[in-house]
């Protein structure tokens, strides 16, 4: 006899472990699978080379086709969640109005969502930062933009009991102490608590859609494998759930999947000042840009840094030159232009199911990056830098859409049900549903649409048998 599960859950990340959570406690019986491994706070990778081949698909990132921009995604049991900054804040109207006119969906709409807001929100510790959290990074930050007369305001930051450490920047390998508000120590942990059960270094290969139930198949451990569920979640992310949707065989079925893939472009700025700035010290990120200018001109600014490996891969040349840049580690401010994508990418697989990305930055795109890089020289140059470094590399992050949501099955692959059309015991609430970029971190929206979702799901839920024989089912 085969077991039945309610839901299982492909994916652990914001929207897997906060459905997991509300569908646990509502007595749904669900089963998590996630292709990375576990980790804990004092098992966390200790550098950032690790911590980027241990915890990323792909040893680290994916590419696009060109290679004009990289993708980073985690694998690992809490997902991005783990190696984001948690960075949390809601969509605004212009971001859900777009949505709304797109998809053709009006509940997208700050006033419909805010209850979602306030109810993941409720579960999480937040902080917003204060002047005593800044390090010089940030002071220097705050001092250009009010020279050149621009708005910022404070981060906000999903943390508990931090202390603020030196050692900040490392949270982006995993929090050594369990402070940053993750999956792992929030939603994922009530879940369990809840009798969710949770099988790690499962990676899935494809799904079956049947009347009554869907099969999972994939490998764990080098071992074929294959899971049953009433219904099949899909939260595996933008590349993720499209890629396993495509080598599901549904291509053919939903004309939009794999199309309207977004993400925000990265550029990151680097200065060089004559005193010791120690950016890798303290908050790694306290500020961002407020200002309704940049935000019409479809781009916003936060002092950011990264680790000497990551500076040493974004910095070009080699040699002398590229060592004698490195030397001056400590001397570096840094700001980072993100850019609300303008241009749609696609998602693709060739013929062994491997992933294809179309993505490009064009002139749209350019022109945003360019505002942004423009306000950047301004800030730096009032401040006195020396030398402004500006990274050939660019790198797409809050990856979004190639499922999105949408009334019309031709252009959509999510129905308002958050049903794959025509394939109603196959669920999506993750961001492959963006219908667009919102220029705002995804990660506090991703919970809230996870919420949203789990009430219209539980809207029907009723408690079946868990056991019953089985056979595949092919796709109906």
């Amino acid at each position: 006899m085969a077991e039945i599960y309610d839901y299982v859950i492909i994916g652990s990340g914001p929207s897997g472990s906060v459905l997991a959570h509300y569908l646990t406690q509502a007595g749904a019986r669900c089963l998590m699978l996630e292709a990375g491994k576990e980790y804990a706070a004092d098992t966390f990778p200790r550098n950032e080379m690790h911590a980027n081949t241990q915890l990323m698909w792909n040893g680290g990132m994916d590419a696009s086709r060109d290679a004009s921009l990289l993708f980073l995604r985690g694998k690992v049991l809490g997902g991005g969640s783990i190696i984001n900054q948690c960075l949390l804040d809601r969509f605004d109207d212009d971001a859900l109005d777009d949505w709304a006119a797109r998809s053709g969906i009006h509940d997208f709409s700050t006033v419909a969502m805010a209850r979602h807001y306030d109810e993941v929100e409720s579960h999480l510790a937040l902080h917003t930062m204060t002047r005593a959290d800044w390090n010089r990074n940030a002071e220097l930050y705050v001092d250009g933009f009010e020279r050149c007369g621009m708005q910022w305001a404070p981060l906000r930051r999903g943390q508990k009991d931090c202390g603020l450490g030196n050692d900040c920047m490392v949270c982006l390998g995993g929090c050594p102490r369990d402070s940053k508000q993750s999956m792992l120590v929030t939603f994922l942990r009530q879940a369990r608590q809840q009798g969710l059960r949770v099988e790690t270094g499962f990676e899935v290969g494809q799904v079956i859609h049947g009347a009554r139930h869907v099969t999972v198949f994939g490998r764990q451990n080098g071992q074929s494998r294959q899971v049953y569920g009433r219904k099949c979640i899909l939260a595996a992310g933008a590349l993720g759930t499209t890629q396993l949707l495509l080598n599901s065989g549904l291509g053919d079925r939903l004309p939009a999947l794999g199309q309207q893939f977004n993400c925000h472009p990265q550029l990151m700025n680097v200065a060089l000042f004559d005193d010791f700035v120690d950016a890798h010290k303290g908050a790694f990120q306290a500020v961002k840009s407020n200002d309704p200018r940049f935000r019409k001109q479809g781009f916003k600014l936060e002092n950011v840094f990264a680790g000497p490996i990551a500076m040493a891969l974004l910095a070009p040349g080699y040699g002398l030159a590229h060592q004698r840049f490195m030397q001056q580690y400590r001397h570096m401010a840094c700001i980072e232009v993100a850019v609300r994508d303008a241009t749609p990418g696609a998602i693709a697989i060739d013929a062994q199911g491997r992933l294809k990305i179309t993505k490009t930055m064009h002139d749209a795109d350019w022109q945003r990056a360019n505002a942004g890089l423009h306000a950047v020289d301004a800030i730096f140059g009032v401040l006195g830098a020396r030398e402004i470094m500006k990274s050939p590399i660019r790198i797409g992050l809050h990856l979004m859409g190639g499922c999105v949501i949408g009334d019309n099955g031709r252009h959509s692959v999510v129905n308002p049900a958050f049903e794959v059309h025509d394939h109603p015991n196959l669920l999506i609430a993750d961001s492959a549903i963006f219908p667009s970029a919102p220029g705002i971190n995804p990660s506090l929206s991703i919970m809230a649409l996870a919420h949203r979702a789990s009430e219209v799901w539980l809207g029907s839920y009723q408690t079946p048998a868990t056991t019953a024989p089985l056979m595949a089912e092919a796709s109906l």
